[in-house]
C-alpha cells in the first residue's frame, strides 16, 4: 500500500485530513511546525491515534511519520 492510500484510507475512516492531524498534533504539544517536538516518542502519537481515532498501528505510524516530515 503507498504512503497516499494510507492517507486516504485514514481520511475516510476518521474524516480528518493529513493538514488536520498535523494541527490537532501540534494543538497538544506532540509536533512543532517542522517535526516531533522534542522529547516526544511514537509512542505517545500512536497511543493517542489509537485511542481517539481508532488507528491500527501502521496508519498510526504512517501519521507519525507526515508528522516527522518524511512525507508529505
Amino acid at each position: 500500500m503507498s504512503f497516499q492510500a494510507y492517507l486516504d484510507n485514514i481520511q475516510a475512516k476518521t474524516g480528518k485530513t493529513p493538514a488536520e492531524f498535523k494541527a490537532m498534533a501540534r494543538d497538544k504539544g506532540f509536533a512543532t511546525e517542522t517535526g516531533i517536538a522534542p522529547g516526544v516518542k511514537a509512542t505517545q502519537i500512536t497511543d493517542w491515534l489509537k485511542a481517539d481515532f481508532g488507528l491500527g498501528h501502521g496508519h498510526a505510524m504512517a501519521i507519525v511519520a507526515l508528522l516527522k516530515g518524511k512525507k508529505d
